[in-house]
């Protein structure tokens, strides 16, 4: 394993140059020690780097994530990057591919440009106020929750959820894995809510798009505005667009991708 292919995909950032989250992709012919994912992982510095291999027990493709400085169990906008350089660049003439992950089996379509994610649902229970942690965003949240391996705030404006300045440093000892921060969008633009992701727990202060953590907010917002099919920004400083539906036990998440950059790994093993 001297060398391997790595891409860089630029994820549910509509298309467009610059935008989205990056998310590097790595294919493999069979995984190699964790150590050396983590490395490698360590080295891009992106939010994920994802790896994929054949499993020859499950006849599926094995998808794992990592982030700078854990591997994580869930991961959205890495996994359409894989979806988008396997339909897109290593065998364009596929329609869909599956996955066989830590969180079970994940589908990724295409329809022209557009990749649409099939994940769990996670379900949101309120719970009582965190202590220190408006402080540590400087800003007070209407309400508290859990939503599996995060919490999350809500605030009444999408302002609010911009003006936020964490203390990442006082919120990695605050959280578990990490935070939505979320709102209703401004009425009349054509979404519905946005939200931001902290997570410096697992090495990403914030994260620029976060799909996994639209598994929590999709039937979070479709059940506080009564509809399945929404439109959500994630107002990080590079931007992020998604289109969810809300299916009961499993969510759709759904965007765009863009090739950014593509190259060799030297793994210096021989």
């Amino acid at each position: 394993m001297p060398t391997l292919n790595i891409y860089e995909v630029e994820a549910f950032g509509g298309g467009h140059a610059f935008k989205g989250n990056p998310a590097a992709v790595v294919p493999l012919d069979s995984f190699p020690d964790d150590a050396i994912l983590q490395t490698i992982a360590a080295a891009n510095n992106l939010s994920e780097t994802a790896f994929f291999a054949p499993d020859p027990a499950s006849g599926t493709l094995r998808l794992r994530w990592f982030t700078p400085a854990v591997e994580v169990k869930l991961c959205g906008h890495a996994t359409l990057a894989t979806g988008f350089v396997i339909m897109t660049i290593l065998e364009p003439h596929l329609p869909a591919v599956t996955f066989d992950s830590a969180s079970g089996l994940l589908a990724v379509t295409k329809s022209d440009d557009v990749l649409a994610l099939d994940f769990p649902a996670r379900t949101s229970e309120t719970i009582a106020p965190i202590p220190g942690l408006a402080e540590v965003l400087g800003a007070k949240p209407i309400a508290y929750y859990k939503s599996d391996e995060n919490f999350m705030v809500e605030f009444a404006s999408a302002a609010e959820v911009a003006a936020l300045t964490p203390d990442f440093k006082a919120l990695k000892g605050l959280t578990e894995l990490g935070l939505i921060a979320t709102a209703p969008a401004d009425a009349g633009n054509g979404v519905d809510f946005v939200s931001r992701f902290f997570a410096p727990a697992a090495g990403i202060d914030e994260d620029p798009v976060t799909g996994s953590a639209h598994c929590t907010l999709a039937p979070f917002w479709a059940g506080r505005l009564g509809k399945a099919k929404l439109e959500a920004r994630q107002i990080s400083a590079r931007g992020g667009f998604l289109s969810v539906e809300d299916h009961g036990s499993r969510v759709t998440i759904a965007g765009k991708c863009r090739l950014y950059l593509q190259g060799q790994i030297d793994t210096g093993q021989n």
